[in-house]
């Protein structure tokens, strides 16, 4: 694995979205304070609210006096007023572009019905995304007892929202967002400075010192989609130059000490595999999306794969279900282990095949 610069933060991680490779960290599971960072977390579940038509856009959310309080709490803030009612798109721009305490409390409440009710909900989704060392005590991200995570598990976080909810990258690319006549710039500096960066988050607090999760989207030629989405997290830098530096440094080293290499493309089978007890008697095996590796650059012909299955495969079979592994190599020495599925589904055979087969898989 080719070596990443020297990186002034106390702690990174640079994750690729195409491939899900980890292509460098340093201190990405030692626990840290995620000031506004925390904030991805609750614009995930303010998109699933959306999704789900439990929020819209263009409803009207009140205005607590505790939203305002929080507000009025450290530096970032909406400037909405209390008693008063802010359409959802509003308040999603203050909470994302301005990283506005009070907009992002009364979107909590307006999903969550309670801020401790919300707080719970974003506990519930780090348990359902495996995080092991996340726990959430706010919506916003303000220093409290036990509200830590950890670089790595940011950027989990970071890609889900950006995977499940691309509707959200726009809000994250905005430069600036103007509220009751105060006009405010993101913080992220990237976005003025590369134009290939479209998001994500910046945090700071006293204990956090400086952070930034980046993300960029540069083309690549020939590989599936065009294109090729790096994230990267650093935290605890000394200064906001610092972080966007140390981030976009990160970023251009991971765009390029690697090649890519497109392996199958969408819906191509890698393999077929017999099936057992089904109404078919094989599967074709492979990915939804396209199936990409990243190399250190020039070893792009040394990859090698070997599919390694589940057998016996029983029916029924789910479209889309892990039925098996493609492991990579890279000059001989493991790389990347990628999970393959079933590109059909195959119901279950009639009785009389069950049986034959069953009498075929005991003989074996």
């Amino acid at each position: 694995m080719p070596q990443p610069p020297e990186i002034a933060a106390r702690a990174f991680i640079l994750q690729d979205l195409s491939s899900g490779q980890t292509l460098a960290a340093r201190q990405a599971d030692t626990p840290v304070e995620p000031a506004s960072l925390t904030k991805l977390m609750t614009a995930y579940l303010v998109f699933q609210a959306l999704q789900s038509g439990k929020l819209q856009l263009t409803q009207d959310l009140p205005v607590s006096e505790r939203a305002w309080r929080t507000g009025m709490t450290g530096a970032s803030r909406t400037f909405i007023k209390v008693n008063t009612r802010v359409n959802v798109d509003d308040l999603i721009k203050g909470m994302i572009a301005q990283s506005g305490n009070d907009a992002t409390v009364a979107l909590a409440e307006g999903v969550g019905g309670t801020v401790e009710g919300f707080v719970d909900m974003m506990n519930r989704q780090a348990q359902a995304f495996g995080l092991k060392s996340t726990s959430f005590k706010n919506p916003e991200g303000l220093t409290a007892p036990g509200h830590t995570s950890t670089a790595r598990e940011l950027s989990i976080i970071a890609a889900r929202l950006i995977t499940d909810f691309p509707n959200s990258l726009p809000y994250y690319s905005m430069k600036e967002f103007t509220y009751n006549g105060i006009k405010q710039n993101n913080r992220n500096l990237l976005l003025w400075r590369d134009p290939t960066v479209d998001g994500l988050k910046t945090g700071y607090t006293d204990a956090a010192g400086y952070c930034l999760i980046a993300t960029a989207k540069r083309p690549v030629p020939g590989v599936g989609g065009g294109s090729r989405r790096l994230l990267s997290v650093v935290v605890g830098t000394a200064s906001p130059e610092a972080r966007a530096n140390e981030s976009q440094k990160l970023l251009n080293w991971g765009y390029g000490a690697f090649d890519v290499v497109k392996l199958f493309d969408a819906g191509q089978a890698v393999t077929t595999a017999p099936v057992w007890k089904g109404e078919s008697n094989t599967v074709k095996l492979g990915r939804s999306q396209p199936l990409v590796v990243v190399v250190p650059r020039g070893q792009a012909g040394s990859v090698k794969t070997v599919v390694n299955r589940t057998d016996p495969l029983l029916a029924p079979l789910t479209k889309g279900q892990q039925v098996g592994t493609l492991k990579i190599t890279v000059a001989g020495q493991p790389w990347q282990d990628v999970p393959l599925q079933a590109l059909d589904a195959v119901p279950s055979a009639g009785w009389f095949g069950r049986a034959w087969d069953a009498l075929r898989l005991a003989i074996q």
